[in-house]
């Protein structure tokens, strides 16, 4: 099957990025260097394009009430403008997706959700078959919306100037959004990234992305901002312990062994695996993600064997070399008694054995905890 393509893929080609198949689309995973994309959002800013993403709206008087009982986190008590964070579960605790809702009216929410066409048609048909005991309708937009992260200490600097909206961008609080103009289009703005630094994300009609793109290198190259691909996407949620949908999260794993339970709010009336995840708790969880320094040996990858004196205690999640750490790391899923700080493990790493040991997470602190 044919790649797809975002609507800036020949802006990517333009500048000599290396792109690679993912999710279903052609994506660049780096322009010039993973570290030195890097090291510009953590330390400037970097542009992401996003526009694989999948965006699902739900239409209707139970607009907010069917979310509430689709998703894990309390959505009845959100304001328009406000976005929360919240996993999907199935009925067993696992999960579908995990994703953003953005509150638009009392009657019009936006759930953004994992990339890859596959993946939005998965949730958008698991959302649709759970919606007729209420009165909304839901409709798959991914078509309609293109998407821009701008993530850095020096993204607010950048865009403030650029927009025109009913408050300074500077106003515009963490995980809040604001509709506006940035080079006469119209965009709709929300504070919220993947990277662990401060940041927005633009949605915009897929026609308009090439003016935005364009119009911010230009508007940035004073403040040092460089396009950056997946490559650097991947270290950057990395080193703050963000959840990656198939390899942190999938339907086996539940979020009370991921540390999500905080997005799940057990005092709501219902939701869609609360009795599962109910259960679960008062058992008690049998394995935790958990954070590994891995001194030598390599990158540990997802589904490495990670052992104690010779026995299975887990399996890595997620590896990475960490350029702010200078260091490499592993989040991996493991039992419950191999999780305490400076436990000493070891990780299967193309049969070489690796030593690893048990740290906090997350590796470095997300702007919002810094």
């Amino acid at each position: 099957m044919a790649l797809l393509r975002t609507p800036l893929h020949g802006e990517h080609i333009a500048l000599n990025a290396r792109m690679i198949p993912f999710d279903g689309f052609s994506m660049p995973v780096q322009y010039t260097s993973i570290i030195e994309e890097h090291l510009a959002v953590r330390q400037r800013v970097g542009m992401f394009d996003v526009s694989h993403m999948g965006e699902i709206e739900v239409l209707g008087k139970d607009a907010l009430r069917f979310s509430d009982y689709l998703l894990t986190n309390s959505v009845g008590n959100m304001g328009d403008g406000d976005i929360k964070y919240s996993p999907m579960c199935y009925p067993s605790g696992g999960q579908v997706d995990d994703l953003f809702v953005y509150r638009l009216s009392q009657e019009r929410v936006l759930l953004v959700v994992n990339a890859s066409p596959d993946h939005s048609a998965k949730d958008f048909d698991w959302i649709q078959r759970h919606s007729s005991m209420f009165d909304v309708m839901v409709f798959n937009r991914s078509a309609e919306y293109a998407e821009l992260a701008v993530q850095g200490p020096l993204s607010v600097a950048l865009l403030d100037p650029l927009v025109r909206a009913p408050l300074p961008l500077s106003e515009v609080g963490r995980f809040k959004f604001t509709a506006g103009e940035l080079f006469a289009k119209q965009v709709l703005i929300s504070r919220t990234g993947y990277t662990g630094e401060d940041g927005f994300e633009i949605f915009c009609d897929p026609e308009d992305i090439t003016t935005l793109w364009r119009g911010l290198l230009h508007a940035g190259k004073g403040r040092g901002i460089l396009p950056c691909g997946l490559g650097a996407r991947d270290t950057l949620r990395f080193e703050v312990c963000y959840w990656l949908y198939g390899n942190e999260i999938d339907e086996t794993i539940n979020p009370l062994e991921t540390g999500q339970e905080w997005a799940v709010k057990f005092e709501k009336n219902d939701f869609i695996g609360r009795d599962a995840l109910h259960r679960i708790r008062g058992e008690g969880v049998k394995r935790k993600l958990t954070g590994l320094h891995v001194r030598t040996g390599g990158i540990a990858r997802n589904g490495m064997e990670v052992a104690k004196d010779g026995s299975v205690v887990g399996f890595v999640t997620s590896g990475n070399y960490c350029p702010s750490l200078k260091g490499v790391y592993a989040m991996a899923m493991l039992n419950t008694k191999y999780t305490d700080p400076s436990t000493e493990l070891v990780v299967n790493i193309r049969d070489r054995i690796a030593p690893a040991e048990v740290v906090a997470m997350p590796f470095i602190a997300p702007v919002n905890k810094r």
